[in-house]
């Protein structure tokens, strides 16, 4: 999925958010969607409803859209939006309502929507009442029976006289949240499906959705999810608590079809396209452009570390073998907006997305993987825990984490943290010997370096799978408090060389373990 067509999309129905501003809270002007007959509804009738889905043949959806809206451009469907005053529990003057997405464009295939109160479900029905169509007409009216896309929850989370949008859920499993003054950013995904793998990625959806009614003066909103695909069926239930940080607690269920080559569980999705350590051909006035700039790992034997991110030549990956983590997360550390220096994209409030596991994972790793991209508009960076534990048919498999979008991860090391990773050219003018060589420079800062003395003796430690390591060096940084690593490697051969270095005071480690893939 394109990071333009989600944003657009969303832009289309929330035109105040193109100006910064949020969606005000107003008297209800129009009841919300109509509805269908009342059906029951339980998390135990869910799952058994995906149970029994993935015991029985995949059966795509059908998503044969009418001419007028199969036939629409991108710039028409963009003009589609729905009226803010027709949002549901609008009218019930509930902290949260909800918006809908249009059918359309990139969004073909339609996903049913129910309302939830005290275990009743009742579909919300389609009408072209609830949308604003703009310059676009249609000589028919469109089917009674159309669906939509997507949906969207808005919350007073910047302040308590405007409903701002907090979370939204459309295309495929996607789904996306902010915290307090935060912009989207980064996605996350209900689950990841032989990503990376030669024989092509399968991109399981949510097919229905029942939103539990809020409840008056509550600070957060329940979502369940019945995900389909050729693999596997699965139930979700999420709970969603905006704030400084939003929480979004998940629980599911899955049941798999046939075995899973590579199942990817809480998976994110951003984008990067240069920083310090990675400007090869850029010619931008921007310095950096990222969503995120770092995976970071808290493994389950307490080793904090963080990779920087790269915009690689060729499709990168690489694997963090674990058991039990206590958490990762794709981060956006640098949040100066010198760093970035863009006004519109604004990329120094980009949520950070941390996991935490809610109960033990076992064996496993973190994979990452990275893509060349050459438009900050493509998503080319996922992350997500791949189980050493083979998912077969037959059985059933439960997932339990949370994610927290937030500025600052919740779960942080009281080592320094690496703020800063700049690559560049190691060799002296004139000196014929140094070709190829690079120089890597390292910003550790807080933790036990923050109180350090100048003068203290800090040795650092660096590794490297193959090439050579030349001249480390490590001293006190004035400029931030911190400690700055140099030092140059000469790569040898072709292939990947894997990086790793971190501080040390004695046999006391100052900072996370810093760790690198050098490609040339």
């Amino acid at each position: 999925m394109y990071r333009r067509d989600f944003l657009a999309a969303s832009l289309a129905v929330a035109p105040w958010l193109v100006a910064g501003m949020s969606a005000p809270l107003s008297p209800a002007l129009a009841a919300g969607p109509r509805m269908a007959e009342p059906q029951p509804f339980s998390v135990g009738w869910l799952r058994e409803r995906a149970r029994t889905l993935g015991a029985a043949a995949y059966e795509a959806p059908g998503n044969t859209l009418p001419p007028p809206i199969a036939d629409l451009s991108y710039d028409e469907f963009r003009d589609i939006r729905y009226r803010p005053e027709r949002a549901l529990w609008l009218d019930a003057d509930l902290p949260f309502t909800a918006q809908f997405y249009h059918l359309g464009s990139y969004y073909r295939t339609p996903v049913r929507i129910h309302e939830v109160v005290d275990n009743v479900a009742r579909e919300l029905q389609f009408s072209q009442e609830l949308f604003n169509y703009g310059d676009n007409g249609f000589e028919e009216p469109l089917p009674a029976d159309l669906g939509f896309a997507g949906f969207r929850l808005h919350f007073p989370i910047n302040r308590p006289d405007y409903r701002d949008e907090v979370a939204v859920f459309l295309g495929a499993s996607y789904f996306r949240a902010v915290g307090r003054y935060q912009q989207y950013g980064l996605s996350a995904r209900g689950l990841a499906i032989d990503t990376g793998l030669p024989k092509g990625e399968e991109f399981p959806a949510f097919r229905e959705f029942w939103l539990e009614r809020p409840t008056p003066g509550g600070t957060e909103m329940t979502v369940h999810a019945l995900l389909d695909s050729p693999s596997v069926a699965g139930a979700y239930s999420f709970v969603i608590r905006p704030g400084e940080t939003t929480v979004t607690e998940v629980s599911a269920a899955l049941f798999p079809r046939q075995p899973i080559e590579r199942l990817g569980v809480a998976p994110m999705t951003s984008m990067y396209l240069f920083g310090p350590n990675d400007r090869v051909g850029v010619d931008d006035f921007r310095p950096q452009v990222h969503d995120s700039d770092g995976l970071s790992i808290w493994r389950g034997s307490g080793e904090w570390v963080w990779r920087p991110l790269v915009n690689p030549q060729r499709l990168q990956l690489s694997v963090f073998g674990d058991q039990n983590p206590r958490g990762f997360g794709l981060l956006q550390r640098e949040r100066d907006f010198e760093g970035y220096q863009d006004l519109e994209s604004h990329y120094e409030r980009r949520p950070s997305v941390w996991v935490e596991p809610a109960n033990d994972w076992g064996r496993g790793a973190v994979l990452l993987i990275e893509l060349p991209t050459d438009e900050e508009i493509h998503d080319n960076i996922v992350a997500f825990w791949v189980p050493e534990e083979q998912i077969l048919p037959g059985t059933e498999w439960n997932l339990d984490y949370r994610l927290h979008w937030a500025r600052i991860a919740p779960q942080r090391t009281n080592l320094a943290e690496v703020v800063a990773t700049r690559v560049g050219s190691g060799a002296t003018p004139g000196a014929d010997d140094e070709e190829g060589l690079r120089k890597f420079v390292i910003e550790f800062v807080g933790g036990p370096l923050a109180s350090l003395d100048a003068k203290a003796v800090v040795e650092p430690v660096v590794t490297a799978s193959k090439g050579e390591l030349l001249k480390p060096v490590a001293h006190r940084n004035p400029m931030t408090g911190g400690w700055r690593l140099f030092f140059d490697f000469r790569p040898e051969g072709e292939g990947p060389a894997e990086l790793r270095s971190f501080l040390k005071l004695g046999e006391s480690v100052l900072t996370e373990s810093w760790s690198y893939q050098w490609t040339a």
